[in-house]
């Protein structure tokens, strides 16, 4: 999400040297500025918690990596950008159905990639979620085309006045779902017999076993909300990003990077690795361009995972694939 350009028409990427210029007009556009770039970074790490919370649970469920994560969350967009076509709804009223259409999926890919291969080492699982994730982009470009599409907007154009500070709606609006979404999930987790259940399958599945706890309808069920925190994401980002069948492998890759920073298999970690990805993309960005910005991400995760191998609330290295 790109800064957008200033009132009285300069762009932001030159907004130094205008600010140098007009002196006494610096202090509102420079809050300005900051402003939507913070806002705009708090909306991309939202979205990108919530690929990575669903990776987290896919993770701790299957035991292993689903290589099809990003392509779910692709889904999810394309279904929202056919979704849209048909009803002329926004976003915000699509969102049950493609949470619903993804949990679906989800419930499938669980079905047929996960459970079946669960006592066969990991790298069954890894060939058989990376050849669900073909079937997925393949089939999004036969039926879509290969062209990007843009996914309906949560609340259309426009922006809110605060202060005499325009914010945009869309990001405004992730940033609501997002956090309402991540509160949801932290109360399912941490606070109802079935997030412990969750938990504890995520922890030791034999033991879980043992005590009565009913392994499979556990994981499907991880999968299920996995799929549907991949749609939704989806939806969020496909309205700025686009979407395009190829999109996968790079969504995959942010919340790999993101759990990688926070800790592999931990929830908190994915949150806030996420939404420290989101900013430093942002800010990064719209200093030295994009191109940049990725280069310096990856040399920053480099960095710390030199310093700090196991994330910031890592596990043990016996969890990472």
């Amino acid at each position: 999400m790109r800064s957008q350009r200033l009132r009285d028409g300069a762009p932001s990427q030159h907004a130094s040297a205008y600010l140098a210029a007009h002196p006494r007009q610096a202090r509102a556009p420079r809050t300005l500025i900051t402003a939507q770039l913070l806002l705009n970074a708090l909306a991309l790490g939202m979205a990108y918690a919530l690929v990575a919370l669903g990776f987290v649970l896919a993770l701790n469920a299957a035991g292993a990596v689903n290589f099809a994560h990003g392509d779910l969350v692709v889904l999810g967009g394309a279904a929202a950008v056919v979704a849209g076509l048909w009803t002329g709804l926004p976003g915000l009223l699509l969102l049950p159905l493609v949470a619903l259409v993804l949990a679906a999926v989800g419930i499938l890919a669980a079905r047929i990639a996960i459970l079946p291969l669960a006592t066969r080492p990991p790298e069954a699982t890894f060939v058989a979620t990376i050849a669900l994730a073909a079937m997925i982009e393949q089939g999004l470009t036969v039926t879509m085309g290969s062209a990007p599409h843009t996914a309906p907007p949560l609340l259309g154009a426009g922006a809110f006045e605060i202060a005499g500070i325009a914010l945009g709606r869309q990001p405004v609006a992730i940033v609501v779902v997002g956090t309402v979404l991540v509160g949801a999930l932290w109360f399912l987790l941490e606070r109802t017999q079935v997030g412990r259940r969750m938990r504890a399958v995520a922890s030791d599945r034999h033991m879980a076993r043992a005590v009565g706890i009913p392994v499979a309808r556990y994981v499907v069920l991880s999968l299920a909300l996995a799929g549907t925190l991949a749609g939704i994401a989806g939806l969020l980002l496909g309205h700025q990003f686009l979407v395009a069948p190829t999109q996968g492998a790079g969504h995959m890759l942010k919340a790999y990077i993101a759990v990688a920073i926070g800790g592999w298999g931990s929830v908190l970690g994915a949150l806030l690795g996420a939404l420290g990805i989101g900013f430093f993309e942002t800010f990064v960005s719209a200093t030295v361009g994009d191109a940049w910005a990725s280069a310096a991400l990856y040399v920053a995760v480099l960095a710390i995972l030199i310093l700090r191998p196991q994330g910031l609330f890592g596990e043990p290295a016996g969890r990472r694939a």
